[in-house]
Formats: C-alpha cells, sequence, structure tokens
C-alpha cells in the first residue's frame, strides 16, 4: 500500500502507533496480558499480536531507543512521524500525562541512518 501511496501523493494515516499496547512494555514474555487491555480483550487476535517475532523485535527496538535517550513510545511516533508518506499519526490517550507524552515523542525525527537500523530489526524476516 505504502508504494502506491507514494507513487501517486497520497498520505498515509496510522492507527494503533504503539501496536495496540504492545511497544508500552507492558506486555512480556511468556506472561499472559494484563487484564482489561486491549490484546487481553481481544482473545485470540490480541495473542497473534503476542508473538515470539514480535517479542523479538521489541527486544532489540528497545534497546535501540534506550541508547539513543528516548522511550519506545518516542521511537514509535518519531519513526511515524518521518515517513514522508504519513499525514498524521491517531495517537490514543486516557490521561492528560499521555496526551503530552504522544505530542513531544513526535519531536525526534529519525536520521537517515537510525530508520536504516530500524528497517534491519523490524523487516528482517526469518530463516
Amino acid at each position: 500500500m505504502v508504494p502506491a501511496c507514494v507513487e501517486y501523493g497520497l498520505g498515509v494515516l496510522p492507527y494503533f502507533p504503539l501496536a495496540s499496547g504492545f511497544l508500552t512494555g507492558k506486555y512480556r514474555p511468556g506472561e499472559p496480558p494484563p487484564q482489561d487491555t486491549r490484546i487481553a480483550l481481544w482473545g485470540s487476535r490480541g495473542q497473534q499480536i503476542l508473538s515470539g517475532r514480535n517479542f523479538g523485535i521489541l527486544e532489540k527496538l528497545e534497546p535501540f531507543a534506550q541508547t539513543r535517550g528516548h522511550t519506545m513510545l518516542e521511537l514509535a511516533m518519531g519513526w511515524l512521524a518521518t515517513q514522508p508518506h504519513v499525514a498524521s499519526v491517531i495517537a490514543g490517550a486516557t490521561k492528560p500525562e499521555q496526551v503530552e507524552a504522544n505530542v513531544n515523542a513526535a519531536a525526534w525525527r529519525l536520521s537517515a541512518e537510525e530508520l536504516a537500523e530500524v528497517d534491519g530489526i523490524t523487516l528482517k524476516r526469518d530463516s
């Protein structure tokens, strides 16, 4: 979809920028999802998000962000905000401090080198 949007000058409006909360750190491998979270409420559909592959990616993204002085929220929002085809990002919040964190998170514009490193982490296919 993205190549077509770029080709025709269309913007993408991504939602669930934190992968339904997966990128927040509240989910851990081998542990059941916390009750009343989106992933827990989705049942088997939510369990698909909690895959070994996704946890493997998360285990690489967390130190990537931390070594640069950023959080996973900042990485997710900053990565999206850096993409030229992304028109805006829908970010949910249930508390005022989450709104502020979301706004501040989009300030990180990843460099070309950082984008390439994230692509290397997230696009690597299992053999």
